[in-house]
């Protein structure tokens, strides 16, 4: 069993492609629930790609020649994953944390938005608005507000997966393939379009601070593994995962909650 174990910090150094980074957290969640593993939060970066929630609308994907496109099984609708972007899973035990999943959800978005404030940008919550967002000086006398960050996650047996999305310093215009979790109204942004060109290092580093002061964990010393890019056109995860066991595992009939950017 692993009660005792600490939470794994993970960063890969190499972009994931996003199948194997799903087949992974299917078997982690599974060992985790299963008591075989101990929680984990990974950062990585995908190779250019979008994925459907399981809200997306067909009408939402502008361009489906231009990246691959995945069904990820998360809430929400459409999202870009690319180089540029830190994403970060979290494959966590709400049996430790109360068993609250909108607690949750709003956990992740406080550690955007702390994280964020540390380098000067206030973003914020949108009631009715998927993500995280700041506003923007006005245009034609029209002030706006533009996503700095995704969210979707989803809940199997009260174990997480998948989670946020920050744009570093992405290339924008691969976001117009989509509109972004189904909101045309409003832009997308990054720290570097905001005028601070931060390296995902410092990112990291702020990272896993935010997420230990907001979940009540001790300080942990980061793990980097740097491991060579595989060869091929195939990025590969960079350690052996599991395969995936075969259909779904069954939601506690405890979980009742409903939250547009998360799925059980």
């Amino acid at each position: 069993m692993t009660e005792n174990l600490p939470l794994e910090w993970r960063i890969s150094d190499e972009l994931v492609a996003y199948p194997e980074a799903l087949d992974f957290m299917e078997e982690r969640v599974r060992a985790i629930r299963a008591g075989e593993a101990a929680e984990m939060v990974w950062l990585l970066e995908h190779p250019p790609l979008y994925t459907a929630g399981t809200s997306a609308d067909p009408a939402d994907l502008v361009d489906p020649d231009r990246f691959p496109v995945y069904d990820a099984g998360r809430g929400g609708q459409y999202t870009y994953h690319g180089p540029g972007q830190r994403v970060v899973y979290f494959l966590l035990d709400l049996r430790k944390r109360g068993k609250d999943v909108r607690q949750f959800v709003y956990s992740l978005e406080e550690v955007i938005i702390q994280s964020l404030a540390k380098f000067g940008v206030t973003a914020e919550r949108r009631k009715g608005r998927v993500g995280v967002w700041v506003e923007r000086g006005a245009k034609n006398g029209i002030s706006r507000e533009d996503k700095v960050a995704a969210i979707g996650v989803r809940v199997r047996q009260w174990v997480t997966y998948h989670g946020i999305a920050i744009n570093v310093e992405p290339d924008l215009s691969h976001f117009e393939g989509i509109v972004p979790c189904g909101i045309s109204e409003h832009g997308v942004t990054s720290m570097a379009d905001l005028g601070l060109p931060i390296t995902m290092d410092d990112l990291d580093v702020v990272l896993q601070e935010t997420f230990d002061e907001i979940f009540g964990l001790e300080p942990r010393p980061m793990t980097l593994e740097v491991k060579e890019a595989p060869e091929g056109p195939t990025q590969k995860l960079p350690y052996e995962a599991q395969p995936t066991e075969t259909g779904e595992v069954a939601v506690s009939d405890e979980i009742e909650q409903s939250h547009p950017v998360f799925q059980v």
